[in-house]
Protein backbone atom coordinates (compact mmCIF):
# COMPACT_ATOMS: atom_id res chain seq x y z
CA UNK A 1 0.00 0.00 0.00
CA UNK A 2 1.38 3.60 -0.49
CA UNK A 3 1.31 5.43 2.16
CA UNK A 4 2.24 9.39 2.82
CA UNK A 5 3.35 10.85 5.70
CA UNK A 6 4.52 14.24 6.58
CA UNK A 7 6.74 14.97 9.30
CA UNK A 8 9.20 11.86 8.96
CA UNK A 9 12.58 13.34 10.03
CA UNK A 10 11.98 12.74 13.76
CA UNK A 11 10.06 11.90 16.40
CA UNK A 12 5.46 10.40 15.89
CA UNK A 13 6.25 10.84 11.99
CA UNK A 14 9.79 9.10 12.28
CA UNK A 15 8.35 6.24 14.08
CA UNK A 16 4.88 5.30 12.49
CA UNK A 17 7.19 5.65 9.10
CA UNK A 18 9.28 2.73 10.57
CA UNK A 19 6.04 0.68 11.25
CA UNK A 20 4.32 0.91 7.84
CA UNK A 21 7.30 0.09 6.31
CA UNK A 22 8.06 -2.75 9.06
CA UNK A 23 4.66 -4.28 7.58
CA UNK A 24 5.89 -4.14 4.16
CA UNK A 25 4.52 -0.78 3.11
CA UNK A 26 5.46 1.62 0.67
CA UNK A 27 6.24 5.19 2.64
CA UNK A 28 6.53 8.26 0.90
CA UNK A 29 8.05 11.07 3.71
CA UNK A 30 7.51 14.91 3.51
CA UNK A 31 10.07 16.79 6.28
CA UNK A 32 11.34 20.35 5.71
CA UNK A 33 14.11 18.45 7.46
CA UNK A 34 16.45 15.52 6.05
CA UNK A 35 15.54 12.18 7.04
CA UNK A 36 17.88 9.26 7.93
CA UNK A 37 15.35 6.34 7.33
CA UNK A 38 17.14 4.31 5.47
CA UNK A 39 14.77 1.33 3.71
CA UNK A 40 14.71 0.74 0.27
CA UNK A 41 10.98 1.25 0.27
CA UNK A 42 11.15 4.73 1.50
CA UNK A 43 11.43 7.91 -0.31
CA UNK A 44 12.05 11.40 1.42
CA UNK A 45 10.60 14.59 -0.24
CA UNK A 46 12.04 18.00 1.27
CA UNK A 47 9.63 20.58 1.59
CA UNK A 48 7.46 22.88 3.52
CA UNK A 49 3.45 21.85 4.05
CA UNK A 50 2.72 25.78 3.94
CA UNK A 51 4.28 25.96 0.28
CA UNK A 52 1.74 24.29 -1.84
CA UNK A 53 4.14 24.93 -4.98
CA UNK A 54 7.19 22.83 -3.06
CA UNK A 55 4.87 19.62 -2.41
CA UNK A 56 6.47 17.08 -4.50
CA UNK A 57 3.91 14.68 -7.46
CA UNK A 58 3.11 11.79 -5.32
CA UNK A 59 0.11 10.09 -7.24
CA UNK A 60 -2.40 7.57 -5.76
CA UNK A 61 -1.95 7.81 -2.30
CA UNK A 62 -3.94 5.08 -0.20
CA UNK A 63 -3.23 6.54 3.27
CA UNK A 64 -2.22 9.85 4.27
CA UNK A 65 -0.81 10.93 7.62
CA UNK A 66 -0.80 14.11 8.22
CA UNK A 67 1.77 14.62 11.46
CA UNK A 68 3.65 18.02 10.68
CA UNK A 69 3.58 20.12 13.34
CA UNK A 70 5.22 22.58 15.57
CA UNK A 71 4.65 23.24 19.67
CA UNK A 72 4.65 27.37 20.43
CA UNK A 73 6.84 27.83 17.34
CA UNK A 74 6.41 30.93 15.15
CA UNK A 75 4.27 29.94 13.12
CA UNK A 76 1.59 26.81 14.83
CA UNK A 77 -1.64 27.58 12.55
CA UNK A 78 0.43 28.27 9.42
CA UNK A 79 2.05 24.75 9.57
CA UNK A 80 -0.65 22.91 11.91
CA UNK A 81 -3.21 23.67 10.37
CA UNK A 82 -3.01 25.44 6.46
CA UNK A 83 -0.02 22.92 5.97
CA UNK A 84 -2.46 20.12 6.78
CA UNK A 85 -4.87 21.49 4.64
CA UNK A 86 -2.53 22.30 1.93
CA UNK A 87 -1.52 18.55 1.89
CA UNK A 88 -4.68 17.06 2.76
CA UNK A 89 -6.07 19.20 -0.45
CA UNK A 90 -3.66 18.08 -2.58
CA UNK A 91 -3.61 14.23 -2.35
CA UNK A 92 -6.51 13.21 -0.30
CA UNK A 93 -9.12 13.48 -3.20
CA UNK A 94 -8.76 10.91 -5.79
CA UNK A 95 -9.65 7.57 -6.58
CA UNK A 96 -7.56 5.27 -4.61
CA UNK A 97 -7.62 7.18 -1.44
CA UNK A 98 -8.52 4.30 1.52
CA UNK A 99 -7.69 6.81 4.60
CA UNK A 100 -6.85 9.94 6.28
CA UNK A 101 -5.42 10.91 9.74
CA UNK A 102 -4.35 14.17 11.00
CA UNK A 103 -2.49 14.49 14.27
CA UNK A 104 -4.38 16.63 16.35
CA UNK A 105 -3.98 17.46 20.21
CA UNK A 106 -5.69 16.38 23.59
CA UNK A 107 -5.59 20.63 23.86
CA UNK A 108 -7.94 21.26 21.23
CA UNK A 109 -10.44 19.59 23.18
CA UNK A 110 -9.22 20.99 26.79
CA UNK A 111 -7.78 24.31 25.47
CA UNK A 112 -4.76 23.88 28.20
CA UNK A 113 -1.95 25.33 26.73
CA UNK A 114 -0.23 27.59 24.12
CA UNK A 115 -3.18 30.20 22.19
CA UNK A 116 -2.03 29.44 18.41
CA UNK A 117 -1.35 25.87 19.34
CA UNK A 118 -4.69 25.00 21.02
CA UNK A 119 -6.16 27.23 18.02
CA UNK A 120 -4.36 25.40 15.23
CA UNK A 121 -5.29 22.05 16.88
CA UNK A 122 -8.75 22.50 17.72
CA UNK A 123 -9.46 24.42 13.66
CA UNK A 124 -7.71 20.80 12.48
CA UNK A 125 -10.34 18.84 14.13
CA UNK A 126 -13.05 20.92 12.22
CA UNK A 127 -11.35 20.35 8.79
CA UNK A 128 -11.29 16.70 9.59
CA UNK A 129 -14.69 16.29 9.89
CA UNK A 130 -15.08 18.59 6.30
CA UNK A 131 -12.71 16.19 4.88
CA UNK A 132 -14.43 13.13 6.57
CA UNK A 133 -17.74 14.26 4.58
CA UNK A 134 -16.30 14.92 1.06
CA UNK A 135 -14.18 11.81 1.11
CA UNK A 136 -17.21 9.20 1.96
CA UNK A 137 -18.05 9.23 -1.79
CA UNK A 138 -14.63 7.30 -2.64
CA UNK A 139 -15.21 5.15 0.56
CA UNK A 140 -12.30 6.49 2.30
CA UNK A 141 -12.39 7.63 5.90
CA UNK A 142 -10.69 10.68 7.93
CA UNK A 143 -10.48 11.25 11.36
CA UNK A 144 -7.36 12.87 13.79
CA UNK A 145 -6.06 11.42 16.45
CA UNK A 146 -5.44 13.86 20.15
CA UNK A 147 -2.46 12.69 21.74
CA UNK A 148 -2.13 13.39 25.21
CA UNK A 149 1.91 13.16 26.37
CA UNK A 150 4.17 11.45 24.72
CA UNK A 151 7.64 10.66 24.98
CA UNK A 152 9.63 12.89 22.08
CA UNK A 153 12.00 14.99 21.86
CA UNK A 154 9.45 17.94 21.67
CA UNK A 155 8.51 17.22 25.05
CA UNK A 156 12.27 17.54 26.40
CA UNK A 157 11.36 20.46 28.53
CA UNK A 158 8.84 19.28 30.78
CA UNK A 159 10.67 15.52 30.90
CA UNK A 160 13.69 16.25 31.78
CA UNK A 161 12.46 19.10 34.99
CA UNK A 162 11.94 17.06 37.56
CA UNK A 163 9.21 19.52 39.22
CA UNK A 164 7.03 19.72 35.96
CA UNK A 165 7.41 15.64 35.37
CA UNK A 166 5.85 15.34 39.02
CA UNK A 167 3.50 17.77 38.80
CA UNK A 168 2.76 16.07 35.13
CA UNK A 169 2.23 12.50 37.03
CA UNK A 170 -0.06 13.82 39.98
CA UNK A 171 -2.22 14.75 37.04
CA UNK A 172 -2.08 11.62 34.85
CA UNK A 173 -4.76 8.94 36.10
CA UNK A 174 -2.61 6.20 34.43
CA UNK A 175 0.83 7.83 35.86
CA UNK A 176 2.30 7.50 32.08
CA UNK A 177 2.48 9.08 28.91
CA UNK A 178 2.37 7.12 25.48
CA UNK A 179 5.55 5.65 24.23
CA UNK A 180 5.93 6.07 19.95
CA UNK A 181 5.60 2.52 19.66
CA UNK A 182 1.91 2.94 21.55
CA UNK A 183 1.33 5.72 19.15
CA UNK A 184 2.27 4.29 15.88
CA UNK A 185 -0.37 1.18 17.21
CA UNK A 186 -2.99 3.68 16.97
CA UNK A 187 -2.27 5.31 13.75
CA UNK A 188 -1.96 1.86 12.25
CA UNK A 189 -5.61 0.75 13.54
CA UNK A 190 -6.95 3.71 12.59
CA UNK A 191 -5.95 3.62 9.07
CA UNK A 192 -5.44 0.27 8.27
CA UNK A 193 -7.84 -1.70 10.30
CA UNK A 194 -10.72 0.45 10.56
CA UNK A 195 -13.26 1.04 7.52
CA UNK A 196 -15.79 1.94 9.18
CA UNK A 197 -15.35 5.10 11.57
CA UNK A 198 -15.02 8.66 9.81
CA UNK A 199 -15.66 12.17 11.43
CA UNK A 200 -13.80 11.33 14.60
CA UNK A 201 -11.65 12.71 16.74
CA UNK A 202 -9.64 10.18 18.80
CA UNK A 203 -8.49 11.25 22.15
CA UNK A 204 -5.78 9.13 24.05
CA UNK A 205 -4.10 10.63 27.07
CA UNK A 206 -4.20 8.51 29.95
CA UNK A 207 -7.36 9.75 31.21
CA UNK A 208 -6.30 13.27 31.84
CA UNK A 209 -8.70 15.35 30.03
CA UNK A 210 -11.91 13.44 31.62
CA UNK A 211 -10.59 12.63 34.68
CA UNK A 212 -8.23 15.02 35.79
CA UNK A 213 -7.51 18.05 32.77
CA UNK A 214 -4.30 20.53 33.59
CA UNK A 215 -1.73 21.53 31.43
CA UNK A 216 2.13 22.04 32.83
CA UNK A 217 5.21 23.93 31.78
CA UNK A 218 8.57 25.25 32.78
CA UNK A 219 8.63 28.92 34.18
CA UNK A 220 10.79 31.06 32.03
Amino acid sequence: MKILITGTAKGIGKAIAERYLSLGHKVHGIDVLPSNIGHPNYHHYIADVRDVSSLPEILSVEVLVSNAGTQNGEDDIGVNLQGAMNVAEKYAFQPRIRSVLFNASASARSGFEFPAYVASKAGLVGYMKNVAVRLAPYGAVANSLSLGGVLTESNAPVMEDAECWEQIMKATPLKKWMSLEEVADWVIFLTLTNRSMSGQDVLVDNGENDLNCTFVWPKK
